[in-house]
């Protein structure tokens, strides 16, 4: 009994490890990118106070809020970075992992792509007051390992 429930809790704590890994491995071995950000949805009375981030320069040119899924294939996208003014924005789309440079691993599965940025948390009284506060815009500083995998690390307006 006591080797099945040391079984469980290892399993458990392997699943804690697979679930957050990639995120603490981008935020501890990454390197900062700044990318401008609007918002696009403050709160969510089910996930609590966060802001749903739009990077208007991961669209590429015209585009606004966030990339959206193109043509019917489905899967992983990566999306390549290049900096322009201080700031980095789409290089290029490809379904093949760059061999070099900055890019951000993402998913286009659902209608729109996801690289796990998407979304800033912050306190209950806080949500609001960063939304009003980014309506003309704001930067994230986006923590990019060097497998694409990214994180947001801070948001200002």
């Amino acid at each position: 009994m006591r080797i099945r429930l040391l079984g469980l809790a290892l399993a458990q704590l392997a699943l804690v490890g697979v679930a957050v890994g990639p995120q603490l491995v981008a935020r501890t071995t990454g390197e900062d990118y700044l990318m401008r950000v609007r918002p696009v949805d403050p709160i969510d009375p089910f996930r609590g106070a966060y802001v749903t981030l739009a990077y208007p320069d991961l669209r590429g040119p015209g585009g606004s809020g966030r990339p959206r899924r193109e043509g019917g294939e489905r899967g992983d996208v990566f999306l390549t970075l290049v900096e322009e003014d201080g700031f980095w924005v789409l290089g290029e789309r490809t379904r093949a992992r760059p061999d070099s440079g900055p890019y951000l691993a993402c998913d286009d599965r659902s209608w729109t792509v996801r690289c796990g940025i998407e979304s800033w948390f912050v306190p209950q009284d806080r949500a609001r007051e960063l939304e009003d506060a980014l309506v003309d815009g704001g930067v994230a500083t986006v923590r990019v390992d060097s497998r694409g995998v990214a994180v947001v690390v801070s948001v200002d307006p």
